[in-house]
């Protein structure tokens, strides 16, 4: 797997991986950017929600639960001094659908935190990363 990240000028760049997506990025204006993009740290938390969205909903379609909607809510703590590297994060999947089986659900979460989800794997070594899930009857 590779990216490449082209400067664009001041704090703006364009990064693109493999699967040939363009991803904006940019510092805030105080910093001396334009706000043109998200912040390299937004990416990683979005990174590590997506990626475990991902398996959950592969495992939850898998056990032919009827899903309509999934919403993670990830939240990130960081420290307060440079590096400011996350110190925990929170993930709250909210899955709407009918009939949803509580049970199904958890083990879904389960095994992406334990098993599957590599970005969030990679990081619990120095992160502290917790789940929690509610499920929403759809209407």
């Amino acid at each position: 797997m590779q990216a490449v990240i082209n400067w664009q000028g001041e704090l703006q760049f364009n990064a693109r991986a493999d699967s040939g997506h363009d991803v904006a990025i940019d510092g805030p204006p105080d910093l001396g950017g334009q706000n043109a993009g998200s912040r390299p740290m937004e990416l990683m938390l979005m990174g590590v929600g997506a990626c475990s969205a991902m398996d959950v909903m592969h495992i939850l379609k898998k056990a032919r639960q009827d899903v309509t909607d999934c919403r993670i809510e990830v939240d990130g703590t960081r420290a307060d001094t440079e590096p400011k590297i996350f110190t925990a994060i929170h993930m709250t999947f909210v899955v709407t659908g009918h009939g949803l089986s509580d049970k199904q659900v958890a083990r879904a979460v389960q095994l992406s935190a334990e098993k599957y989800c590599s970005a969030s794997i990679m990081l619990q070594d120095s992160v502290d990363i917790s789940h929690s899930h509610r499920i929403e009857a759809a209407a």
